[in-house]
């Protein structure tokens, strides 16, 4: 049988499956929160019910390597095998976006997620701003387990002062580990994970990166359904260590957010951070601030500092395998780090 006329079988196939089922968005959560399983909540629950060409509706798409639309793609990247699809039964949710190195989400997902953000330092340290260009992936390996890249990227030094002597333009380092989902429960909208990541000192010493042996970073992250699916909170906690102490702090955190759908692709989000630094590094400079979450600075005097921040904003997200935001971040206590304030936009895109 040709190709083609396979192909047109599937695709009729797969249409006459989805004219037998509901489609009203509230019937497709419906059938997640009957706690159905993966097949079932990818295939027939709470994907999208379409896609640009006949037969790739997610149903197509989604029902396995044998699929119309997905042989197209398995054939290019020979993702079969090793490569799962993101848990489609918690698509109501969004990823947040403080603390964006630390703070995981608790899904297991295979995307791709470009971040820009703008950072502003506080005048008390010369002012000035920093930028950074990353790319963070994650991929499902199975339906429990993910392989997170969480830091990345290009560091452009706009600084002044303090911070200005001593950064430069250059590579951050490379953070990755894996993340196992312990608690999934479809019908009540609960999740939780935990996980590690390990960060690889690549990065250029003059962007204040590659110091030492690198870091270790270990923490559990959650999430629950409100409100029919319509609000979401997220809460993660996680602690970080350095493998030689003599060049970098040691510090724990506790991330939180909170969304509320606007309308069915517009979410209004709000998120905080709160950092507590546990240990100096034994050997450094007495600047009393240790770098929040993108840097790890070699200073001696952090032990017991505090810094809480808050941020606002907004997530678009038009189909389950898009998602865009924008937020705002600004300190809320009196010690603020290096952190006056700061604008971060991301871009997911998921598979």
């Amino acid at each position: 049988m040709k190709l083609s006329t396979l192909r047109l079988l599937k695709a009729a196939a797969a249409l006459l499956m989805i004219a037998m089922m509901p489609i009203s968005q509230a019937s497709a959560q419906q059938a997640c929160d009957l706690g159905c399983s993966n097949l079932g909540c990818s295939d027939l629950g709470c994907s999208d019910m379409g896609c640009a060409s006949p037969g790739c509706s997610d149903l197509g798409c989604d029902s396995g390597c044998d699929s119309a639309c997905f042989d197209r793609i398995s054939d290019k990247l020979d993702l079969c095998g090793w490569v799962r699809p993101s848990d489609r039964c918690f698509d109501d949710f969004i990823s947040p976006m403080i603390n964006f190195v630390f703070f995981e989400d608790p899904r297991n997902v295979t995307e791709l997620r470009p971040i820009f953000v703008t950072h502003n330092v506080p005048e008390s340290l010369g002012g000035g701003s920093i930028q950074l260009y990353a790319l963070q992936f994650r991929i499902a390996l199975t339906e429990r387990l993910s392989l997170i890249a969480v830091k990345d990227g290009y560091i452009v030094d706009n600084t002044d002062g303090a911070i200005d002597t001593l950064l430069d333009d250059g590579w951050a380092d490379v953070s990755a580990g894996l993340k196992y989902n312990l608690l999934r429960d479809v019908e009540s909208g609960t999740l939780a994970s935990f996980g590690f990541t390990y960060e690889i000192p690549l990065g250029s010493e003059k962007a204040l990166q590659g110091l030492g042996d690198g870091e270790f970073h270990v923490f559990g992250t959650a999430g629950q359904r409100l409100l029919d699916g319509n609000a979401h909170i997220l809460s993660s906690v996680g602690y970080r260590f350095p493998v030689d102490d003599d060049v970098q702090s040691s510090s724990i955190h506790w991330s939180n957010h909170l969304d509320v759908k606007l309308t069915d692709r517009v979410y209004a989000f709000t998120e905080n951070a709160w950092w507590h630094w546990t240990d100096d590094a034994d050997t450094g400079l007495a600047l009393g601030v240790a770098g929040q979450d993108l840097f790890n600075l070699p200073v001696n005097n952090v032990d017991g500092n505090d810094l809480v921040t808050q941020n606002v904003g907004l997530k678009f997200k038009p189909r389950r395998s898009l998602e865009a935001g924008i937020a705002y971040e600004f300190p809320l206590t009196g010690f603020e780090d290096v952190i006056e304030d700061r604008v971060t936009l991301d871009l997911i895109m998921r598979y």
